[in-house]
């Protein structure tokens, strides 16, 4: 487990993502999201989207993961706030990176982004606030 003596402002964690074409259908039969937007690629293009793309819970969840991991626990996480730049769409890769800009006490606080393999941004202005004793 994390320690606060070991976390310092200017750390920096990672995790990398890929949205395989099926991770929309797997997810909209997680989330109940079945918008037509995620699962059908035509409709997508048909509505000026490019094709479907991931459903956003999906990417923020990715974006938690990212934390959370990093912190080797689920109940360390006690804030997360992230601005959707882009979306995500099947056979996107997508990099999120982490960087601790402050500690006060026990709370720590990260910012946080997330971009594809082409370098566009997917998720910005993504703040965590995480406690470690």
């Amino acid at each position: 487990m994390k320690n606060i003596s070991g976390i310092k402002v200017g750390d920096e964690f990672s995790l990398q993502k890929e949205c395989d074409k099926y991770r929309p259908i797997y997810y909209a039969g997680a989330s109940g999201d079945f918008n037509l937007i995620h699962i059908d690629p035509e409709f997508g293009m048909n509505v000026g989207l490019g094709g479907n793309i991931l459903q956003g819970l999906c990417t923020y969840a990715w974006v938690s993961q990212t934390v959370t991991d990093w912190v080797e626990d689920p109940g360390r996480l006690k804030r997360l706030r992230v601005r959707f730049r882009s979306p995500v769409r099947p056979n996107d890769t997508i990099s999120f990176k982490g960087k601790v800009t402050a500690t006060e006490g026990k709370k720590v606080t990260c910012e946080l982004l997330g971009a594809n393999q082409n370098g566009a941004d997917v998720i910005q202005n993504g703040l965590a606030e995480i406690e470690i004793s």
